[in-house]
């Protein structure tokens, strides 16, 4: 069993426009809806892959209403806590004459005390589970202790998890040693205290991370690929070059493509392979639409592997 968890998951409103003009009325050429947030655009890639998955976390609303009913039509399972406030709707606008991308993402609805402990119930009710992947911001009321608090709660089953959050959140995380982090090169940056550049760099942090107690830490590094930093195994995969349509949810779908691996017992060389094909196959289509099955299988074999070690 796979749950995910998004705490601010958004409805993300997205349009395409010619370009966007200053004091002129800007038209809207199409426009479409998606479910998002960090770990449901999980549950939407490993759907895609046919992997099941239940997406866990609040929503409230007409719009956390449209989120489920979406989620139920993708046939994704969900089990929100319904909140008094409303889901928050961002925007994403893409203009067609340049390819540039704008997003305005909203902070969301203020959870309450006694809805945040209605969660905490759920999450300690839950069967076992597989793995659990963690993602996203926090909405307003929640401090980012409770990651800290839904780690410890599902490793007593032994689950693995997956954290993909940063900042204070991501610090909080770590004090429960998940078993997996996914930051960006700045995220990671801002956990070690220094910046980080060059590949040596890159990979002298992420061992500092396993030697806290983190199994495995990915570092996506954009175009340059992805890192894996597993406890003396040290692996780096390159995508092939592709034309980008869209980067939103890259980043996630690469979470997604870590977990269809490891949930088949494949080896972390493959699983990385996989994260580099899911993230690249979502960056080929417009808005919101995660990595599709074909564009994965398709990739998956370009994708190109360097080992920088095997110290086991």
């Amino acid at each position: 069993m796979i749950y995910t968890i998004t705490l601010n998951p958004a409805l993300d409103r997205t349009l395409w426009i010619q370009r966007v003009r200053d004091d002129v009325s800007n038209r809207i050429l199409v426009e479409k809806s998606f479910a998002g947030g960090k770990s449901i655009d999980v549950s939407r890639v490993l759907k895609n892959l046919e992997m099941d998955s239940i997406a866990l976390g609040f929503v409230g609303g007409f719009a956390g209403r449209e989120l489920e009913g979406r989620l139920l039509n993708d046939g994704i399972q969900s089990d929100f806590i319904r909140v008094s406030g409303e889901t928050r709707t961002n925007i994403i606008i893409h203009e067609k004459e340049t390819g540039k991308q704008l997003a305005f993402n909203a902070r969301g609805p203020e959870i309450m005390p006694s809805e945040l402990m209605q969660f905490v119930e759920q999450l300690e009710a839950l069967p076992c589970a597989d793995m659990v992947a963690i993602g996203g911001s926090l909405p307003p009321g929640v401090s980012p202790e409770i990651y800290r608090r839904i780690i410890t709660q599902v490793k007593k089953c032994q689950a693995k998890v997956v954290l993909d959050v940063d900042g204070d959140a991501l610090c909080q995380g770590l004090k429960a040693l998940p078993t997996v982090i996914k930051p960006n090169i700045h995220e990671l940056s801002e956990l070690v205290g220094r910046e980080l550049k060059e590949m040596d760099e890159i990979v002298a942090a992420a061992r500092e991370i396993n030697h806290q107690g983190v199994e495995i830490v990915l570092v996506s590094m954009g175009a340059r690929g992805i890192l894996l930093v597993s406890h003396g195994r040290e692996y780096h995969a390159a995508p092939p070059a592709v034309k980008v349509e869209s980067t939103i949810g890259a980043g996630d779908s690469s979470v997604a493509g870590f977990i269809y691996g490891f949930m088949q017992g494949k080896d972390l060389k493959d699983c990385l392979i996989y994260a580099a094909a899911a993230g690249t196959a979502t960056t080929l289509h417009q808005g919101t639409a995660l990595c599709r099955k074909e564009d994965f299988l398709k990739i998956v074999p370009q994708v190109k592997l360097e080992v920088l070690s095997e110290r086991v």
